[in-house]
């Protein structure tokens, strides 16, 4: 089976350890999840335009041997309290790889996607540089040598765009990080552009069917009204659904319910974060490697669904009403979603569980 360093990292980076990440860093551990998402494949993207510079995969060959041991020492690292040096030492490295110019505007594009802030952004990346490069140090094993770690980067370019979240493509553009990988980050974006051109002009071509059509029976009759007003909100459905930009839509938050504290958890914003987490995820699934890139963080969401079930008892009738309320008119569109993502060929071998799963526990609080 072939490469795949996304999935690598990914499976390194488990859900706990993000956690254990958010909890030295002092951050939210969902932002943190979404940086780390974020950061992965934008590393590996600019680590590819480095392979490509003269001496640039030297350069990465000796900070990958560098690492050799990062992955065995990190969780050590993480509950020793010696994040601090750590960090400093990956910042230094990825400053050597990238640059100063570069290594700032990974920062706040990462600060500005998930809203960690630029010094919390800063610190991820000093974090998971280090990770990344070991990573590929133990991929390559004995064979990292520049020819090696250049052809292995440039195999990625597919997995790589794919991986990169709905919306944190746009704020690299212009930036040159995402060179190594343009064509790849195009072809991943060029169908789901092209089908919001077509569903809009759709959207007009019905809309003015419905016009002409208005303008004929309006000289005998007023009962075009009656076929009219369907045929316009069809249209307004059909751009809403197509035209509007596809990353406003998947990462567009959902208000919390207010009323629904048990002890210390506020399971209407737990819900609603996790609701948000949901669809914004869903929304970067392009492919396999995509998928298995969301896996853990779909799990993790589960997981704070699952959460909130366990206190499902301890809630009164009224607020299990509430909450029955706020879910359900979410489901369809959340429906919709978890089956436009299996549909895509080759994910439901590495979601359907997953997404089964999700699909019982959500319809059980909308119940």
């Amino acid at each position: 089976m072939a490469t795949n360093l996304i999935s690598l990292v990914m499976q390194f980076l488990t859900p706990d350890m993000v956690g254990r990440i958010a909890s030295v860093l002092g951050l939210d551990r969902n932002k943190v999840q979404t940086a780390v998402n974020a950061i992965v494949p934008a590393l590996l993207a600019a680590f590819g335009n480095t392979a490509a510079q003269p001496g640039g995969a030297q350069k990465l060959v000796d900070a990958a041997r560098q690492q050799s041991g990062t992955l065995g020492a990190f969780a050590n690292m993480l509950g020793s309290g010696g994040q601090s040096s750590f960090i400093e030492k990956g910042t230094q490295l990825l400053s050597s790889l990238l640059g100063g110019r570069d290594q700032n505007l990974l920062a706040q594009a990462v600060a500005k996607f998930a809203g960690v802030g630029q010094g919390g952004a800063g610190s991820l990346l000093g974090m998971l540089a280090p990770v990344v490069m070991g990573s590929i140090g133990q991929q390559q094993g004995q064979s990292l040598d520049a020819r090696g770690i250049t052809g292995l980067l440039a195999s990625q370019k597919d997995s790589i765009a794919a991986a990169l979240p709905a919306g944190f493509g746009n704020l690299l553009g212009g930036t040159g990080l995402l060179d190594a990988v343009g064509g790849a980050v195009r072809s991943a974006t060029a169908a789901g552009s092209e089908a919001a051109r077509v569903a809009a002009s759709t959207a007009q071509a019905v809309g003015d069917t419905g016009r002409r059509a208005a303008g004929a029976a309006a000289s005998t009759s007023l009962n075009w009204l009656y076929w009219l007003i369907p045929i316009a909100a069809i249209a307004a459905l059909l751009f809403y659904l197509f035209a509007r930009p596809t990353e406003q839509v998947a990462q567009q938050g959902v208000p919390a319910v207010q009323g629904l504290t048990v002890g210390e958890l506020d399971i209407g914003k737990q819900v609603s974060d996790s609701i948000t987490s949901l669809r914004s995820t869903l929304g970067g699934i392009t492919d396999t490697a995509s998928a298995q890139a969301a896996l853990p963080k779909l799990q993790e969401i589960t997981a704070q669904i699952d959460k909130v079930d366990g206190l499902i008892g301890r809630l009164s009738g009224d607020q299990r009403r509430l909450l029955a309320g706020f879910v359900n008119p979410l489901m369809p569109t959340l429906t919709q979603l978890f089956d436009k993502v299996l549909a895509i060929p080759g994910v439901a071998a590495v979601l359907k569980p997953t997404i089964d799963a999700l699909r019982t526990k959500l319809a059980a609080l909308a119940a």
